[in-house]
């Protein structure tokens, strides 16, 4: 059975201020496959075009050139009301700092989604419940944010993200703000997924150590993807 690659980008540059005296380029001709069920890490320092290409792949920003196909869909012929729900529907989105709604309990943060894509309010209960349970906070379902630990936000956003099944959960530094022990169960939740949902996942790191353990590490510099490394296959 051949692989389905959900992300497809061929020569895609992303540059500022263009036209003007100080135009800058960010991203250099990215040519990219990241198939359905692959666990890819895209690992560089900071300044090296990684959050750019992420904020691209996650539709939050627009190529200055180039095509990028997400799940066969051309995403330059989108309007930006259609990126949207897109992104909604296809991106699961984990970040850094959590991005958690302060005055929502746990429960209602995974609903948001649900909430967006207009399932009703039993099923959305239904579906979040179960997203909870799978990331162990069952028995913090009904607190806020402010009394939840940095661990605890993040396998909340993590059941945030799973919540309308999208075909890639796209995650930003997501244990940047944890400490080791805390980021090591957030990586271990992140490999459960992958592994037992079959989740296509991408990790934005500036970690070697993390991306190491990934099944796949892309390594950008100076907004070029400098080494594709495949473990068991070398570049």
């Amino acid at each position: 059975m051949n692989r389905v690659p959900v992300i497809h980008m061929e020569a895609v540059t992303k540059k500022y201020y263009i036209g003007e005296p100080n135009e800058l380029q960010i991203l250099f001709d990215i040519g990219l496959d990241i198939y359905e069920g692959e666990f890819v890490s895209i690992v560089g320092a900071s300044g090296s075009g990684k959050s750019t290409l992420m904020n691209i792949i996650g539709l939050l920003d627009r190529q200055t050139d180039g095509k990028y196909l997400l799940n066969g869909t051309d995403t330059s012929q989108l309007d930006d009301t259609e990126l949207s729900h897109i992104r909604n529907k296809e991106i699961g989105f984990v970040f850094q700092n959590f991005n958690l709604i302060p005055k929502l309990t746990a429960l209602k943060n995974v609903e948001m989604p649900l909430l967006y894509a207009g399932m009703s309010q039993r099923k959305r209960t239904e579906r979040a419940m179960e997203l909870i349970r799978l990331v162990g906070m069952e028995d913090r379902y009904s607190h806020d944010p402010s009394e939840l630990s940095g661990g605890h936000k993040q396998r909340i956003a993590i059941a945030r993200a799973m919540a309308n099944q999208p075909s890639i959960i796209l995650a930003d530094e997501p244990t940047g703000a944890l400490d080791t022990k805390t980021g090591r169960m957030v990586m271990d939740l992140f490999h459960k997924l992958h592994k037992e949902e079959g989740k296509t996942i991408v990790l934005i790191t500036h970690s070697p150590e993390l991306a190491s353990e990934t099944e796949r590490m892309l390594t950008i510099s100076d907004g070029r993807i400098v080494s594709d490394f495949e473990r068991g296959k070398g570049e």
